[in-house]
């Protein structure tokens, strides 16, 4: 009997073994890290956590932006209509 070779899927799950650098921000580590879970679905649910990552980066951007910074200083000039 000769040995049966699987057919070939090209949806079939194919790791990208795309190397991930910290970024030092743990929020956004996360986010990366979880982009390792596509390497293990097939290509029509890649989508999902494309989208998923996507949101959690989103969310993250604007956790930034929603920290407060410095005072800004006053101005030296008035405002003149």
């Amino acid at each position: 009997m000769l040995p049966v070779e699987p057919e070939y899927d090209p949806a079939a799950p194919a790791p990208l073994n795309v190397s991930r650098a910290p970024t030092g921000y743990a929020d956004v580590d996360a986010q990366l890290d979880r982009l390792a879970d596509a390497d293990h679905l097939a290509t029509d649910g890649h989508m999902e956590v494309y989208e998923d990552v996507h949101r959690g980066l989103r969310d993250a951007l604007t956790a930034l932006d929603a920290r407060p910074g410095p005072p800004v200083p006053p101005t030296t000039y008035s405002s003149r209509s």
